[in-house]
């Protein structure tokens, strides 16, 4: 059975990211969470980004590290602590938030078409807000 909740990490694709996060060495968790906002920060705005579940998850994970960020403890992620992350994906997490937050991009779509894209920007939001009032790089 599938998963899909307004969670960060409350949907399938994002479960299977916390998995993959753990498979990765210690010294790459850092390198997965990169590669995942790096490919949604990048898409242009006239390109249609789908799954960005990933960065949701890998923008929570960030989030969770900054002060005033909100730990991950859903059984859905990462079931291994992450080693302190660079400061230099906190403006990255921003960069794809906001990509998957503008037009164009299907995590928006698919929660308009469910009634609850407010719900969801408002999470999405509140990752934002903790991520921006961190120390960047």
């Amino acid at each position: 059975m599938g998963a899909w909740d307004i969670g960060h990490f409350d949907n399938d694709t994002a479960a299977d990211f916390g998995g993959r996060v753990d498979d990765a060495e210690t010294a790459k968790k850092a390198d997965v969470l990169r590669a995942v906002l790096t490919a949604v920060a990048n898409t242009g705005p006239e390109d249609y980004v789908d799954e960005g579940e990933e960065a949701v998850a890998a923008a929570a994970l960030v989030a969770a590290q900054c002060p005033g960020g909100e730990p991950v403890t859903t059984a859905y992620g990462p079931k291994e602590p992450l080693p302190p992350l660079p400061a230099d994906l906190r403006p990255l997490a921003v960069r794809a938030l906001d990509r998957l937050t503008a037009k164009n991009a299907e995590p928006l779509d698919l929660w308009a078409e469910a009634g609850a894209d407010q719900e969801w920007l408002a999470g999405i939001a509140a990752l934002r807000a903790v991520l921006v009032s961190a120390p960047g790089e």
